[in-house]
This record gives structure tokens, C-alpha cells and sequence, in this order.
């Protein structure tokens, strides 16, 4: 079984550079307001679709609000075997501090 790895945002930055998948685990209304570029909301309800079309052996970055909720939705991803995953350390809130420029928001 693999197991993940902390990441903070600058080599977050750089592994979505190299094409990395990034899920976000917030709720619905968060997502909507204000996520990564690229993210996908991943919940209960999607995660069996998700997991049944992803590339396990492409790296994966989890994300919560503040990078605590992702750890243990990282660890769960890693034991479905994905081979890369990696919760991202401050999460969406610092995310949000360091890259501005890299959200999207459905309101723009």
C-alpha cells in the first residue's frame, strides 16, 4: 500500500505544472467560490466515478480549507492505489494567499 506525501504550495505549483490531478474535498458552495485551477470536487458521491476513470499512476493533490481534511482523504486515495497522492499543506487557504492568479471562481 502507498502512502502520501505533504506538499506545500510552491511544489504543488510546480507537480500541477507537470500535470498533476488535484481534487478538492470541500464542500460544494467553496468549490464554487473559489478553487485550483483545474480541480475537481471530489465527494462520497462522485468517488467511485473518480476512481474508476483516473490514472492511478498520475500524481494526485488533494485539497481541503486548510490541508488537515485532505491528509486522511489522501491516505484513503493511496490505499484505493493510487501510487502518487499528496495533500496539499495549508490547503486551499494558503493556496489562495500564494497563487491568486491560479483560481477560478464560476462567478468570473
Amino acid at each position: 500500500m502507498s502512502e502520501f506525501k505533504r506538499i506545500d504550495p510552491t511544489s504543488a505549483a510546480a507537480l500541477l505544472e507537470q500535470g498533476a490531478t488535484v481534487v478538492d474535498i470541500r464542500d460544494p458552495q467553496s468549490f464554487e467560490a473559489g478553487r485550483i485551477v483545474t480541480a475537481q470536487r471530489l465527494d462520497n458521491d462522485n468517488l467511485p466515478q473518480f476512481v474508476a476513470g483516473a490514472d492511478r499512476q498520475a500524481p494526485l493533490l488533494v485539497c481541503c480549507y486548510h490541508g488537515n481534511s485532505s491528509q486522511p482523504a489522501a491516505a484513503y486515495l493511496a490505499s484505493l492505489g493510487f501510487a502518487e497522492v499528496y495533500s496539499l499543506d495549508g490547503g486551499f487557504e494558503l493556496w489562495r494567499q500564494q497563487y491568486p492568479a491560479k483560481i477560478e471562481r464560476n462567478d468570473v
